[in-house]
């Protein structure tokens, strides 16, 4: 497979105030841009050609630095810009979501306190995550490239 760098959801200024159009841009045309042109480099003649993302973040974890790094932020940024949205936010959620977050995490608050702190305590270039592990939610944080992916987690 190949890297492609996707079209946004949403227009450029969707995302203001919270997102400047010039920060969208930047970090979309440019800085996911990289990782996709990086990674398609670092993919050509390696054991990865013709997997899946999800594989080659998988299978170069731990293995090969600069080809996970790359493939892993195209993987990251892919989510990245479809959990955003023009008036997205605030307390709703599906039902079986807030239930699992009651039940999982001690409820909706708690769950924004406790995400918010693993965002702002990862130092450096990295993620703070909800995941599912062994049929629980947890919040995490990863550096650089790393996702609960390659932790065992969706």
């Amino acid at each position: 497979m190949t890297f492609t760098l996707p079209t946004l959801p949403y227009a450029y200024d969707a995302l203001a105030p919270h997102m400047s159009k010039e920060t969208l841009e930047f970090h979309h045309d440019k800085h996911h841009q990289a990782y996709v042109t990086n990674g398609n480099n670092l993919l050509k003649g390696t054991e990865f050609e013709g997997k899946s993302l999800e594989e080659i973040v998988k299978g170069s974890f731990g293995k090969n630095a600069p080809l996970f790094n790359n493939a892993g932020q195209h993987y990251n940024h892919l989510h990245f810009w479809n959990w955003m949205k023009p008036n997205g936010g605030g307390d709703k959620l599906p039902g079986r979501l807030a239930k699992k977050i009651d039940q999982d995490l001690g409820g909706l608050e708690k769950f924004k306190t406790d995400f918010a702190a693993a965002g702002v305590g990862q130092f450096g270039s990295g993620w703070a995550w909800l995941s599912v592990k062994n049929g629980k939610l947890e919040i995490s944080k990863t550096a650089n490239g790393e996702s609960p992916l390659v932790h065992g987690a969706t």
